[in-house]
């Protein structure tokens, strides 16, 4: 593998971590068990070795006593392997969702701390598809380090332990050529060490495209995986454009992609399977082609000479450790790749959210929200708004009209603390409760009383709170179904989802309210009922509204009018403020 040390480097600042977090004894204790588990097995391999002789010896000589007993040591022997494989596996199961666990919940806590899911996306979301880097990719993580981990510790200790064998049985069993023997120290290591270095090389100059292909694969896997999802939840628009057409074209092409790469994967891997399988089938004749000719001219028995391929074969076999996982090693190197970016892009959008030129947002006393030197920009740095000097005051309501596109929602994105890109600063009173509700509010999946009462925990509000909220927005049926399970957003309308979400503002009380045309698929008279609700029902709550209807202006107290200045938007001078 090409940069071997700094992939090792990334490994283990991606593995490491759990080793020494709150379930570290549990872990360590685990892994320690497994490796102690492969070290025994290693030492009863090299126990069926010594086995082995005395076994075919005594099959040469016709000694039924020793035959009988070898068959009883060998029972004894493969009783306490199995045990040891089953335990194996099952400590190994058990540390892998261990720390399965672990780095799942450490990644949803990253990406979901303080809006760092909403900047990733700003940045382009270089860590695309965020939902397979937190299930496939750590899951793949996890099994492959612990395997290709393991299995590198047990070559090693097989090298360690079977050399020192297959060298004394090289000068037990000297090479013996065209009727002579040939004194070489050690052969047999030599033999197996030269044809191992020879395998690997060869594997390697094979199969190495495969990393980058195994990395392409999972990508354009997440992709269609992620456009199905996209039409599942957009299915009623689609259905209404008579879009099936268009979508079973782009979704073909998206799939396409996978085909294609696949088929690079098939011819790769053909390539790879066909020298490793011919390099493994020509293994096990080898060490017979070295030894026959000393067994032959009566140099060793058939005891010695069975002896010496099972050490051969296990010294080859651990030299050859990265041939045989040549197709999970690219495999694994693609997922470290994956999720090395998909920490790195947390960490550039917490780096956002603390660099000096960025919007600061403070809290501080009691009164308004005060914007000073605020000006908005693109994530490209293009000025969006120039919203300096605005003053949201306490229990007033405010309506914030403007073109499309002159950064409304973005301000109050900004007010909210999760638009970084800008500088100036916000000033929100200590403490204060805000909530955003916009065009299509968002329910989680799940039952009907957790999506009216998120983002607070399921139970917080009473049957007869939410009951009579629900009553309040015209939505009384609804009250009969708090206990069922839904995908609301998909089975409301979303006039109904817009009354949903003023029901949540209505449980939840905030010190301050923005309303980004969150009534806007509402008829008039049915918005401004729910605006007089809310004024009647939330007194002290500021509100700041975002809309385009005119009607909406008795309801608001003041107008602020965002209109082209420039290169940017600003509060146009002179109807900044406007008495309704």
């Amino acid at each position: 593998m090409n940069n071997i040390r700094p992939k090792l480097t990334t490994v283990w600042r991606i593995a490491a971590p759990y080793f020494s977090s709150e379930d570290k004894w549990a872990g360590r204790g685990l892994l320690a068990a497994v490796i102690a588990i492969e070290l025994a097995i290693v030492g009863i391999n090299v126990l069926l070795n010594q086995w082995n002789a005395r076994f075919y010896n005594a099959l040469q000589e016709r000694n039924w006593d020793n035959f009988v007993s070898e068959i009883i040591y060998f029972s004894v022997l493969a009783t306490v392997f199995i045990v040891l494989a089953v335990y194996q596996l099952y400590l190994n199961q058990w540390l892998q969702i261990r720390w399965r666990r672990w780095m799942t919940a450490q990644y949803l806590s990253d990406w979901l701390h303080q809006a760092n899911h909403y900047r990733m996306q700003l940045q382009g979301d270089a860590a695309d598809n965020p939902d397979q880097r937190m299930t496939d990719d750590v899951k793949l993580f996890v099994d492959r380090t612990l395997n290709i981990g393991v299995g590198l510790l047990s070559s090693i200790v097989t090298i360690a332990s079977f050399v020192t064998i297959l060298w004394g049985l090289s000068n037990a069993a000297p090479l013996h050529m065209f009727g002579q023997d040939y004194p070489i120290p050690g052969y047999l290591v030599w033999g197996a060490l030269i044809y191992s270095i020879l395998g690997t090389i060869l594997t390697h100059l094979i199969g190495w495209p495969l990393v980058g292909i195994d990395f392409r694969q999972q990508q354009y896997e997440a992709d269609f995986r992620f456009n199905l999802v996209r039409v599942r939840e957009n299915s009623e628009q689609i259905a209404l454009l008579d879009g099936e057409q268009a979508e079973r074209e782009r979704l073909m092409v998206r799939f396409g992609r996978v085909v294609e790469n696949w088929l690079a994967i098939m011819n790769r891997t053909k390539k790879i399977t066909a020298f490793t399988a011919s390099y493994n089938q020509a293994s096990v004749i080898f060490p017979y082609v070295l030894v026959a000719p000393a067994y032959f001219a009566e140099k060793i028995q058939l005891g010695g000479m069975m002896q010496t391929a099972s050490a051969f074969s296990n010294v080859q076999g651990a030299l050859s450790f990265f041939i045989t996982i040549y197709r999970q090693l690219a495999e694994w190197q693609a997922v470290v790749n994956r999720l090395d970016g998909f920490e790195a892009g947390i960490v550039a959008a917490r780096e956002l959210a603390t660099r000096d030129d960025r919007i600061h947002v403070t809290e501080a006393g009691d009164g308004a929200i005060d914007l000073k030197g605020l000006v908005l920009r693109l994530p490209n740095g293009t000025p969006l708004v120039n919203a300096s000097g605005l003053s949201l005051r306490k229990g007033e309501r405010t309506l914030m009209t403007g073109p499309s596109g002159s950064g409304k929602s973005t301000l109050f994105r900004a007010i909210a603390g999760i638009w970084p890109f800008g500088t100036g600063s916000i000033t929100i009173p200590a403490g204060a409760t805000m909530m955003m509700l916009p065009q299509r509010p968002y329910f989680p999946t799940g039952s009907l009383r957790g999506a009216i009462e998120y983002p607070a925990k399921e139970g917080t509000f009473t049957d007869a709170q939410i009951a009579d909220a629900l009553e309040q927005v015209g939505l009384p049926r609804l009250a009969s179904q708090l206990g069922e399970h839904g995908h609301w957003n998909r089975t409301l309308s979303l006039g109904e989802q817009q009354r949903l979400g003023l029901t949540r503002a209505l449980l939840h009380t905030p010190q301050y309210l923005f309303l980004d045309e969150a009534t806007a698929s509402l008829d008039e008279p049915s918005e401004a009922a729910l605006y007089q609700l809310l004024e009647k029902k939330l007194p002290a709550t500021t509100i700041v509204s975002i809309g385009h209807r005119s009607t909406l202006d008795a309801f608001h107290q003041r107008n602020i009018v965002l209109a082209r200045d420039g290169d940017r938007f600003a509060l146009q001078k002179g109807k900044s403020v406007a008495a309704s």
